[in-house]
């Protein structure tokens, strides 16, 4: 499988669906690059399902560095992608690139994402300049949390479906090679997606995006916090997990783990430790 470029990414748009999940560490990264993900999204979310914060405002751009890097150096052919954190994009052009700078030098992400519409255009067109890829973000916007009343269905009116779909042209005006529609109406979701030359991953935005993405701990049944509606098990690992910790406690307990074929021999074992004092 070839590498997936930010090129190749937006070329995929009426060609084949993409899939992106979020990954946040090495191991995963590995596993999800064997699996054939065309895409990782070191995402802020790592504040929620990582760090134990209640959103995901608290994470720090030294955060995403970190776990961007951890994940660039797992993933061997999929597309990396970093989320810019709440701040690090909402005080100027010169800090935005500044920021997404460390995003890609240090943690080696290939793409950024940022989230809002045409007030961002700015900083999404010197960040282009600067040979920086950006993916979009709107809908749900998790960092604007606070100022949206909740995590809340975004586009449901009249007015507010006109401006994200307002919004979702100035961010491909501005240069953006892809877009995250996060909880939109499935058929603004398509209207959306139909108007743009670029691909649109949707989270719960319905099936007519061009691309879907999850967290893959949601996917996989081990962050059971919150339970969007638009979240699909596709394995219950958190509940193996839950099992597989209790049974080894058992097994330490009861003394049947570590057993003979986990131990290490010595030679000569009776001798060495006779001599010992």
């Amino acid at each position: 499988m070839k590498k997936m470029t930010t090129t190749s990414f937006r070329e995929a748009k009426g060609q084949k669906k993409l899939t992106m999940l979020t990954a946040y560490d090495y191991t995963i990264a590995r596993l999800m690059d064997q699996s054939g993900i065309d895409a990782l999204l070191v995402g802020d979310s790592l504040g929620m399902v990582m760090l134990g914060y209640p959103d995901t405002l608290p994470v720090t751009v030294e955060d995403m560095v970190r776990h961007s890097a951890a994940v660039a150096r797992g993933a061997s052919t999929p597309l990396v992608v970093c989320d810019m954190p709440f701040m690090s994009s909402q005080c100027g052009v010169e800090d935005t690139l500044r920021n997404a700078g460390r995003l890609v030098k240090e943690g080696r992400a290939q793409a950024v994402k940022l989230e809002g519409g045409a007030d961002f255009a700015p900083e999404i067109r010197a960040l282009t300049r600067a040979s920086i890829p950006v993916m979009g973000h709107l809908g749900l916007t998790p960092q604007s949390v606070n100022a949206l009343g909740g995590y809340k269905v975004q586009g449901k009116s009249m007015g507010a479906a006109q401006k994200l779909l307002d919004d979702a042209r100035a961010v491909q005006d501005a240069g953006a090679f892809a877009l995250v529609l996060e909880c939109v109406p499935a058929a603004l979701a398509a209207r959306i997606t139909s108007e743009l030359e670029i691909p649109t991953i949707g989270i719960g935005a319905g099936p007519d995006c061009d691309g879907q993405v999850l967290v893959w701990q949601d996917m996989l049944g081990m962050f059971d916090r919150v339970a969007p509606k638009f979240v699909r098990r596709f394995g219950e690992v958190g509940e193996a997990m839950r099992t597989a910790f209790t049974s080894y406690a058992e097994a330490v307990r009861d003394g049947s783990f570590p057993a003979a074929e986990h131990c290490y021999n010595m030679e000569d074992e009776a001798e060495v430790l006779s001599n010992l004092y």
